[in-house]
């Protein structure tokens, strides 16, 4: 299931990742961005730690956690 907008970058399948919201489809869920975002100071690193996020999908994870 993917999300409309504001969350069209959130999936929601319940075959994966045990139904929690990921990002675009990937098996990165909504709380691991949150627990990267809070790990990583630079954005540059964050990115080429994880090469398959964009930045609006951390601004979307963010808008997400905050809305729940």
């Amino acid at each position: 299931m993917t999300l409309t907008a504001p969350f069209d970058r959130i999936t929601i399948e319940p075959g994966k990742m045990g139904g929690q919201p990921c990002i675009r489809g990937f098996r990165i869920t909504v709380r691991r961005v949150l627990e990267i975002l809070a790990t990583y100071q630079d954005r540059n690193e964050l990115f080429a730690d994880y090469p398959d996020l964009e930045e609006a999908d951390l601004q979307q994870a963010l808008a997400y956690a905050a809305f729940v």
